[in-house]
């Protein structure tokens, strides 16, 4: 965002991309392009002028004459300096409109040569100025752009406003950004017109500050970092820029547990009040610094008698934010807190915390500061970091934990047992828990270059085979190594083996050979005794039967759930309970598979395992999508794709979710958008897996979008991907109705046809009673298209009451809308056997409206109400001509009497243009004419009858 003139990055750096601001960017060019003015304000550095550059820049093209001014507190004391910015250069070409009075008075005050004075010359300038924008204007639109408000001279503020309360529709706009910290803006607005909308710019989340960061030539910090540098900043991009550089400039990184560097530029910036405190005073904010929840009862504990009246003292200084409602001592901001620890001597900050290892409540706080008030190692200090860390892990806070095992990992000697590496890769494992699997991979990687243990050394592989997610392709060199450090243990075996299934899914693509490997990995690891491993690897075991459609899929199932049980695995998203939530839900179990889904939530929620959590969410949208709980799917959908992008983790399987969600819920843009993301995530990474997940989610998107013939080609991709991979089950995907649909639609019913019986085989097989539901829906499409109505009715019809009794409410309410569309040509096209009376039923969509409504189905409540009023007329007569062709030649036939064109036939019936012209050709032969003009006058051969 916006960088002070003394805090400016180099050339090459800088930019006016604006980033996390779109929000109220967005407000502020809605009120620009209505011909409004604005007033940007916000704490200093938070980008009010980076975003007044961009508007700026898109807005003054559009007017003739642009008007700048940009004050500094330096000048602010100097009368009309702003005023002279703004009109210096205009002066002249408006100085023959104005009365001599106002160009005398205003040509003294921009230039000096006069004693040109408010007291003196009051009137005269006021109206000047008024009388200089008027003539300004009358030539073409005017936009006046101002920076930092707060310092504009206070002569020129008042000149200002008192033409902007005069311009009415005189067309001058005016751009304004202000600084304001705790006081209000309103005062500022009085230099501006009456209609000006005020846009506040907030602090940034932690994915924007990541962006920001990134673009500013600081991608490689940790997330880990990155989150310190967050909460350190409060995510004031100013700040949050000078802490990522000073970290990309130290030689040494800060050791866990303590705060980022603070750059000299950032500690006189706001810390140029302290000099104002007492030697005492700044001593009990030093140890309120340190503390991680300091109040007055804590800083007393620690030693500070006068803790109350000190920072009374700091708070009329600004230094503290008043708690009117709480005892909490809090920073006003947290760089404040971060910048006077930063300041104190090392002497200084050892005794705040040792003081603070004795005061301090919690038994993880009080091994924190005993760690910091320490120097060199220590047995019973890193003792009692490692019971510390234990304890932040069973509660559920595996980043606290991967800080304290570090810390503890410092403080043990070398030679002790366990050693200062088996607690530094603990702290890895807890990392990768806690999702900051770049922190864990560094930890790891520092590990192997001493390692000469093969426990330690195949246990640091594996957790850099952990951190690369989805991208196991990029660790493919680590195989080897790891098998050779393992050797002949079964333990260490079953670890490579089990990340060995996963390399044969993500990688290779092929299912069979991940289920061997899975297979192998719990047979050695029941072989070492290795319960936790085995019960992972049989979890996968399962999970890839599931997807296979393999017989003994429910066989594995039961064997992953029998005692004893690991609770680790029970709530992991690869473990014993995340496959029976998959079987459940391929099974049509919704309601159990919602109750599973959500109690492992719960769990991972409370054991802080971020990465089970991210997918968690997921599934659990998944759920409520197949249940046709679209809003609550697109709320979990979004909250998971936010997660991941904070973590970096599944981001490629979140946005798929997440794609399918805004199809069902709420965008298509936005669904085609966050489907293609996917497909390049998965792409990029080499995932066959989720590139199939990815191109499912693309293909439905483009089926909702009305764009079929691209749902054709990204589905098509799925068929052939998902045969190369080995997925049978057609519950997996469920792709196959879609791509059935789509291909009716574009005229290729025998490739229709063709997906639904290959599908229905294995849905059959399976026992998927929703797959086959769906399928019969698509089928009864096919059958339409060839002309076949009353069968496609009754298949619809039988179709929409199984969906309804399996709880697949989205399913359901699509079977609605396409009997409505049947029902509703019916009475117009006639039937092959009985004409219109044949089919019985409503022909309003009025049915599938409430249901797609239920669902808060909106993109597809948006189509139902796009076929409703693009209703087709129905001709008066058939004529008697037509009793003797076929079912699709009369419905043809009939829509050219109406008069619709080849495209609008092929669209009403879910057919090709192609398939209409040779569907026409029949019919004239069968008639003995020659053109579509020869139908339209039999019709009205018939009417004059």
């Amino acid at each position: 965002m916006t960088v002070r003139r003394d805090f400016k990055g180099p050339a090459s750096c800088r930019s006016d991309l604006v980033i996390g601001q779109e929000e109220p960017s967005a407000a502020a060019r809605e009120q620009l392009a209505r011909g409004g003015s604005v007033l940007l304000h916000g704490p200093a550095g938070i980008g009010k002028s980076t975003v007044l550059r961009a508007l700026a820049a898109e807005y003054a093209p559009s007017a003739r004459t642009v008007l700048r001014c940009s004050a500094t507190e330096s000048e602010s004391h100097l009368p009309f300096l702003a005023l002279a910015d703004l009109f210096g250069l205009v002066l002249d070409e408006v100085s023959g409109k104005l009365p001599a009075a106002q160009h005398t008075a205003l040509e003294s005050a921009l230039t000096g040569r006069g004693e040109s004075t408010l007291q003196r010359d009051g009137l005269a300038l006021r109206l000047a100025v008024l009388s200089t924008l008027r003539a300004l204007a009358a030539k073409g639109p005017v936009l006046i752009v101002a920076d930092d408000l707060q310092w504009l001279d206070s002569a020129s503020a008042e000149l200002l406003g008192f033409a902007a309360r005069r311009l009415g529709e005189t067309p001058v706009q005016m751009l304004c950004a202000v600084r304001t910290e705790e006081e209000e803006y309103d005062r500022h607005l009085r230099a501006c017109p009456p209609d000006t909308l005020s846009v506040r710019l907030g602090p940034l989340t932690r994915t924007q500050v990541s962006a920001l960061l990134g673009h500013r030539g600081y991608a490689g910090l940790p997330r880990s970092t990155v989150r310190d540098i967050h909460r350190t900043s409060g995510g004031n991009p100013l700040f949050a820029l000078e802490l990522g550089r000073a970290l990309a400039e130290s030689p040494t990184p800060p050791r866990p547990g303590e705060p980022l560097p603070v750059p000299t530029s950032l500690r006189a910036l706001v810390l140029s009040r302290l000099e104002m405190l007492s030697d005492e005073a700044r001593r009990t904010l030093l140890v309120a610094s340190a503390g991680a929840r300091p109040t007055p009862a804590l800083l007393h504990a620690a030693g500070r008698g006068n803790a109350e009246a000190e920072c009374a003292q700091a708070a009329e200084l600004g230094l503290l934010a008043t708690e009117p409602e709480g005892p909490a001592v809090r920073f006003a901001h947290p760089l404040i807190s971060a910048a006077l620890y930063a300041e104190a001597p090392a002497q200084e900050r050892r005794a705040a915390h040792a003081a603070l290892a004795t005061a301090a409540p919690d038994a993880i706080e009080r091994a924190r500061h005993l760690a910091l008030a320490t120097t060199g190692t220590d047995p019973e200090v890193a003792a009692r970091l490692a019971e510390a860390a234990a304890l932040a892990r069973d509660r559920g806070a595996p980043s606290v934990a991967a800080s304290l095992g570090l810390l503890a990992a410092r403080h043990t000697p070398a030679g002790s047992g366990p050693g200062p590496d088996d607690r530094r890769l603990q702290a890895a494992e807890d990392a990768i828990t806690a999702g900051e699997v770049d922190l864990a991979r560094d930890i790891a990687r520092e590990v192997l270059t001493r390692a000469t243990v093969p426990a330690e050394r195949v246990r640091a592989w594996m957790v850099v085979i952990e951190s690369a997610g989805q991208a196991l392709g990029d660790v493919d060199a680590v195989f080897p190594q790891a098998l050779a450090d393992a050797g002949d243990d079964p333990r260490l075996l079953a670890l490579v083996h089990y990340q060995l299934a996963w390399r044969g899914l993500v990688v290779e693509g092929d299912f069979a050979e991940a289920r061997q490997e899975a297979a192998h990995a719990a047979e050695l690891a029941a072989r070492g005794r290795d319960r936790r491993t085995e019960l992972m690897a049989l979890a996968f075991q399962s999970s890839t039967e599931t997807l296979m459609g393999h017989p003994k899929a429910a066989a594995t199932i039961k064997r992953a759930l029998r005692e004893p049980q690991d609770p680790y695995v029970a709530c992991h998203h690869n473990g014993v309970g995340s496959a029976r939530y998959r079987w459940l839900l391929m099974s049509d179990r919704l309601v159990e598979a919602r109750a599973t889904m959500t109690g492992l939530l719960r769990e991972v929620r409370r054991r802080g395992m971020v990465e089970s959590e991210v997918h968690f969410l997921r599934l659990l949208a998944e759920t409520e999508l197949r249940s046709g709980h679209c809003g609550r799917a697109l709320d979990l959908a979004r909250e998971s794709l936010r997660l991941a992008r904070d973590t970096g983790i599944g981001e490629s399987a979140s946005a798929t979710l997440a794609s399918l969600a805004e199809a069902s819920g709420g965008s298509t843009d936005r669904a085609l958008a966050l489907a293609r993301e996917a497909v390049g995530h998965a792409e990029e990474d080499g995932d066959q897996m989720y590139l199939s997940r990815a191109l499912t989610a693309l293909g439905h998107a483009q089926l909702v979008a009305g764009d079929d013939r691209a749902a054709v080609t990204a589905l098509r991709r799925v068929r052939e991907l998902e045969l190369g991979l080995g997925i049978t089950d057609p519950a997996r995907g469920r792709w196959h109705g879609d791509l059935a649909e789509a291909l009716v639609r574009i005229g290729e019913r025998a490739e229709a046809q063709h997906v639904i019986d290959v599908a229905r085989e294995h849905a059959l097989r399976l026992g998927r009673e929703s797959v086959l539901a769906v399928l019969d829906r698509s089928e009864a499409q096919v059958r339409a298209a060839r002309g076949d109505q009353d069968a496609a009715v009754a298949q619809l019809t039988s179709a929409q009451d199984r969906l309804a009794k399996l709880g697949n409410g989205l399913e359901e309410a699509r079977a609605a809308f396409a009997l409505a569309r049947l029902r509703t040509l019916a009475p117009a096209l006639g039937s092959a056997r009985a004409g219109a009376a044949a089919v019985p039923g409503p022909t309003s969509y009025d049915e599938a409206a409430r249901l797609f409504r239920r669902c808060r189905a909106l993109p597809w409540l948006r189509r139902v109400e796009d076929a409703a009023t693009a209703r087709p007329a129905q001709p008066e007569v058939v004529p008697a001509a037509l009793d003797g062709l076929a079912a699709m030649e009369r419905q043809v036939a009939a829509l050219v009497m109406e008069g619709a064109t080849n495209r609008e036939i092929a669209a009403r019936l879910f057919v090709s243009v192609k398939t209409v012209e040779a569907t026409l050709t029949r019919v004239y032969r069968k008639l003995g004419i020659r053109s579509r003009v020869d139908i339209v006058r039999l019709a009205a051969g018939r009417r004059a009858k």
